[in-house]
This record gives structure tokens, sequence and C-alpha cells, in this order.
């Protein structure tokens, strides 16, 4: 059990879509436990590879009783509308409204390669989304306005320089 280094914005893994996850083994169960074991000492509630340097289709969740681990996510469905705020691990607990959907349907694979299907609402529909864009070279501040990202990315700077 490791914590890893989180990646900072804007360094390029978070900006480019991951590779699918290929292999089941232990290595991947080690990263896996590792994640979670960042991601907890971050405070956080999810954290996706990319977040720890890989460019892997990988996240970690613990999240309004929804624990688990994602390989090759798809989200499959979505509903409904919700705004809230969202911050980052990678973008030094930034927070800014952004509107997402209500409830969430995602298809992955465990740990060890079985395909599963889990739904979410409120926060926890927004961590699915929020660590599936991640794989994607997505960021919460590219939902943003560029008024509002631009805000986002200077209070990050302010506080990076301040640590």
């Amino acid at each position: 059990m490791s914590v890893l280094r989180i990646t900072e914005y804007p360094e390029r893994v978070l900006l480019e879509p991951s590779k699918p996850v290929e292999h089941f083994d232990a290595e991947l169960e080690k990263l896996s436990v590792d994640m979670f074991d960042t991601m907890y000492k971050a405070e956080g509630v999810g954290l996706a590879a990319p977040q720890v340097g890989l460019a892997l289709r990988l996240f970690v969740m613990d999240c309004e009783g929804i624990k688990l681990v994602a390989a090759n996510p798809e989200i499959i469905g979505e509903e409904g509308e919700q705004t809230g705020d969202e911050g980052c691990l990678s973008i030094g607990k930034v927070y800014a409204p952004v509107t997402r959907a209500a409830r969430v349907k995602l298809r992955a694979q465990g740990v060890h390669g079985e395909w599963f299907e889990r739904e979410a609402t409120a926060l926890a529909a927004r961590c699915f989304l929020h660590e599936t864009d991640h794989l994607n070279g997505t960021l919460f501040i590219d939902h943003l306005t560029p008024l509002k990202r631009d805000m986002v990315k200077k209070r990050f700077v302010k506080i990076k320089k301040f640590r």
C-alpha cells in the first residue's frame, strides 16, 4: 500500500484520452489499492489513473455508499439534470458549479475483469461522470464557461504558489 503522487493541471496525462486496461492481474489490484490509499489521504471521493500519472482507463471511487474499481468504464445512460459544486484533486480542490446528469448508469470491469453495471444519483452520479471524463482527457473545468474556467485556473495557480 502506497500513496501515489497526484498529477496536477496542466500535466499532459490529464489532457489526453487514456488507453484501455488489458491486464487484470496482481499489478492492477495493487494499483487499485494504492489509488484508494491516495484518494483517502487527499480526502477525495474518486480518483482516476491519469491523476496518478497513468494513461489507463481506470478509476476508483468511494462515494455515497458506492465503493468500486472501474476499468474501461462507459456511461451507458443519463437522465435528468443537477447542478452542484465540483472540484478535482488535480486542480487543488478549487470548486465551481457544474451541471451534470442527475441519474447515471455506468458499465465497467472490476479489478478481476468481470463486467458490471451500476446506477447512481446525486453526488455518486457526478463522480461517475467526473472520473470517466478524466479517462477521456476532459476536466471538470472544460464544462465551464471560458470566464469561469479562467477564474478557476487563476485560483489554482494562486493556491499552488502558497503551498
